[in-house]
């Protein structure tokens, strides 16, 4: 008998790894149905004996030994042979596809995403909405079973209703049975004689529909709410997927936002930062008083409690935060400039100086500005 090692080509030394690429690429070589020469089936039949002995670790101890590591086709000789060659050609397991049930026509429908345009006050009160969205739904006139009113689908004849076809392919150790979805009615089991000529057998059409949403507060640019069940009806009247609304909230003239803070800016004039004063500014639910005290700062920051936002998860509103931004009058006519000439020499201001660094100043100034 030839060599086990010699036939398949490798050193005596070989890893199993070696030995098993080996034998697959002889075994596409000769195999019956690739290369049909009386030879080549000789040949086929010494490759895989040699390859059933040089992959079993005991079989091939015994062999190196110089014993009998079992005639050809006796026990376990051809298995592991048969289970690569059927891997090699027909990629699954030596058992073949089993037929499984047939296809559903009802699936469940996609997801749809809207985007949701929102205001600043939208954000602190939350808001109600009616949104018109462009989706797939019911078809009425069959009520999803695709089928014209008084019709309805019928068992395939080419499957019988399995959805599957059956294939026989000989293999070396005989015929093997594959399975494949039914071309004739694409795996379903049934085909539909008459479809329904409103949604063309689809179960469902396009159409524009409003959908009610009620936005809560807190929200935020990028933020998408779900809306389970209001999204695309599946096929053959399948479940809805569900439907997202993508927030975008427009920027505002006065006002920003810091979490659930909101931030402004106030104007003040160099006599009412002098003086102090009070005003009323108009905030996003309505005017609100608010005391400037005498003496008030370029950059001071002015809060006014609960004028924020409400949080997505929470009931208590965030503040109104205003930073204080003194104008200094650029043209005075010569009386305004005496009288303040006269204020400084009364108050003997300090000149201007250098103060003691301090690093989050200007980080400070812009954070109480920003809009």
């Amino acid at each position: 008998m030839a060599d086990h090692y010699e036939v398949l080509g490798v050193a005596r030394d070989a890893s199993p790894d070696e030995i098993k690429k080996a034998y697959r690429r002889l075994a596409r070589q000769l195999h019956p149905d690739v290369n049909p020469g009386e030879d080549a089936a000789e040949r086929f039949k010494l490759v895989t004996h040699a390859y059933d002995v040089l992959s079993d670790p005991d079989q091939r101890q015994r062999y190196d030994l110089g014993g009998d590591a079992g005639a050809f086709g006796g026990s376990g000789a051809g298995f592991g042979g048969f289970s690569d060659i059927f891997e090699t050609f027909f990629g699954g397991g030596a058992g073949g596809t089993r037929a499984g049930r047939p296809r559903s026509r009802r699936e469940r429908g996609q997801d749809a995403l809207v985007r949701v345009d929102l205001t600043l006050g939208d954000v602190v009160f939350g808001v109600h909405r009616d949104i018109e969205v462009d989706t797939a739904v019911l078809c009425e006139t069959c009520q999803g079973s695709c089928c014209q009113p008084g019709t309805q689908p019928v068992t395939c004849d080419i499957c019988h209703g399995s959805g599957q076809i059956q294939r026989t392919v000989r293999s070396l150790l005989g015929n093997v049975v594959t399975s494949q979805p039914c071309t004739t009615c694409q795996g379903y089991g049934t085909t539909i004689p008459y479809p329904c000529s409103t949604c063309q057998g689809q179960g469902r059409v396009r159409a524009r529909r409003t959908v009610s949403i009620d936005i809560p507060a807190g929200v935020e640019t990028g933020l998408r709410l779900q809306l389970p069940g209001s999204g695309e009806v599946g096929p053959a009247g399948g479940p809805n997927g569900d439907l997202y609304l993508e927030v975008t909230v427009a920027a505002h003239d006065v006002f920003s936002r810091d979490g659930d803070d909101l931030l402004a800016t106030l104007e003040v004039s160099m006599i009412d930062a002098i003086l102090g004063t009070s005003v009323t500014i108009d905030s996003l639910d309505g005017p609100v008083d608010l005391e400037i005290r005498q003496g008030v700062q370029a950059g001071d920051e002015l809060t006014i409690r609960g004028r924020g936002i409400t949080p997505l998860r929470g009931e208590q509103r965030g503040d109104l935060r205003v930073g204080v931004q003194v104008v200094t009058p650029s043209h005075l006519d010569p009386k305004s400039r005496a009288l303040v000439q006269e204020l400084a020499k009364r108050t003997r201001p300090a000149p201007p100086h250098l103060a003691e660094f301090h690093p989050g100043l200007f980080s400070k100034l812009r954070g109480k500005f920003k809009r």
